[in-house]
């Protein structure tokens, strides 16, 4: 019998995190938030070469993370807070009136583990591109991450972004796109087919990775074999298979919810699947 990942009481938490906050103000996007779970806490509780009491928006000395597709934010912000970089207590504020916690990732509330405004869909590569070549110069090694949407790669900013990391050979990037195959409106498959995107990303010069997102052992495994590619002037890209609403049975696959929160019946349902493993804000 296999054992239980340490982590995994952390992924149930977070989840348990993500639908309250989503509830209290009805409104935000639970669907991508729920399925990215295990590569969040992955990166932040295994990977990440960072110390969030020494956060600094340059980054200088530490790996450095970017979420292009801002509107898991609740995901994000409930790792940060789990991992120490502000009080669990804040989560509580969530899309409230001078939060720090804003819908979509944002800067001017200075909240620590944020260093762009991410949300505008097709930026977050160019940034990370942006970040990657600067420590490069400052012949800094530690790396830089960024998790896309596969609706997001409908963006054709994407598209130059990839081609500028290959040109440059930008090996201390690695990017990961969440194939969860749906977006607001519907599959990607209907709104607009991604086609062949492992060989869409190799022909752009890019070494291309597969991960299991949804089991935290296979996360963790091809995150530390991301790391292991880099140096090879290449970048690198994780194409991360994921369920969208993973871990609630009435939410999973369904491109519905993307963007709705649960009503009262609902949320009671969906706690009831996810064990209280670190105490509720």
């Amino acid at each position: 019998m296999t054992s239980k990942h340490p982590l995994t009481d952390i992924c149930s938490q977070v989840r348990r995190d993500i639908l309250r906050m989503v509830h209290a103000v009805q409104s935000g996007h639970p669907g991508g938030s729920l399925g990215c779970t295990e590569y969040m806490v992955a990166l932040y509780f295994e990977i990440l070469q960072a110390i969030p009491e020494q956060f600094s928006k340059d980054g200088k000395g530490e790996d450095m993370f970017f979420l292009s597709n801002g509107h898991i934010s609740p995901l994000w912000y409930s790792v940060l807070a789990r991992k120490g970089y502000f009080e669990i207590s804040e989560l509580e504020t969530f899309r409230k009136l001078n939060s720090r916690l804003q819908g979509h990732p944002a800067t001017a509330e200075h909240l620590p583990g944020i260093r762009i405004a991410s949300g505008s869909l097709g930026q977050g590569l160019s940034v990370a591109c942006g970040a990657a070549i600067s420590k490069k110069l400052n012949n800094d090694n530690k790396k830089v991450f960024v998790l896309m949407g596969d609706g997001e790669i409908q963006e054709g900013q994407v598209w130059e972004a990839a081609m500028f990391a290959a040109h440059r050979k930008i090996d201390n990037l690695i990017a990961t796109i969440d194939l969860n195959g749906q977006q607001i409106d519907g599959s990607t498959e209907k709104v607009l087919s991604l086609g062949d995107i492992q060989a869409k990303w190799a022909s752009f010069g890019w070494d291309v990775l597969h991960m299991q997102g949804n089991d935290i052992n296979d996360t963790i495994k091809t995150l530390k074999l991301a790391i292991e590619h880099t140096g090879k002037e290449k970048p690198v890209v994780i194409l991360m298979k994921t369920e969208m609403g993973f871990g609630v049975d009435f939410m999973v696959g369904t491109h519905k919810w993307h963007g709705i929160a649960p009503n009262d019946s609902q949320l009671e349902s969906a706690l009831n699947q996810l064990p209280q493993t670190l105490g509720d804000y």
